[in-house]
């Protein structure tokens, strides 16, 4: 036995009208964007623990990867908002972040219990995300950027 939802034609009219609308558009890639917005505001305002993060992921000369980071998650955050050669910004962030998550998120490396369990979540939830940006891409691509 199957079930079909069946949704009236306005109703449809309707929500896409409201998906598609700019302000969604925006809200919705400002929130795709969010945490490479608030990273690197907190690294800046705490250069010395973006420093200390550095060193923790073996990523040296520490300050210029803190920097290199912070410049570019804000200036690919802001081509994805403003529609600047979205595709490529969403591309180097989707490959930005598998690349920090098999750094980061090494969960096969970890003991059974909590933060394995954790770790694997986040793994998977970045992989998702960086999904996502790879979507944005493709349809900026095949549709453009103010579409």
């Amino acid at each position: 036995m199957t079930y079909q939802v069946h949704t009236s034609n306005a109703v449809q009219k309707t929500l896409a009208r409201l998906v598609a609308s700019p302000i969604t558009r925006t809200v919705s890639l400002l929130a795709l964007c969010a945490a490479y917005i608030q990273g690197p505001l907190t690294k800046i305002s705490d250069f010395n623990g973006a420093l200390a993060e550095m060193e923790h992921f073996g990523l040296h000369p520490t300050a210029f990867f803190a920097v290199a980071v912070i410049t570019f998650e804000l200036a690919a955050s802001a081509m994805v908002v403003s529609g600047f050669m979205r595709w490529a910004a969403a591309l180097a962030l989707a490959g930005f972040t598998l690349m920090a998550t098999f750094i980061a998120l090494r969960f096969w490396d970890m003991a059974p219990g909590m933060d394995r369990m954790m770790a694997t979540n986040a793994f998977f939830e970045h992989v998702g995300l960086a999904g996502a940006f790879v979507f944005v891409a493709a349809s900026d691509l095949t549709k453009g950027a103010g579409k």
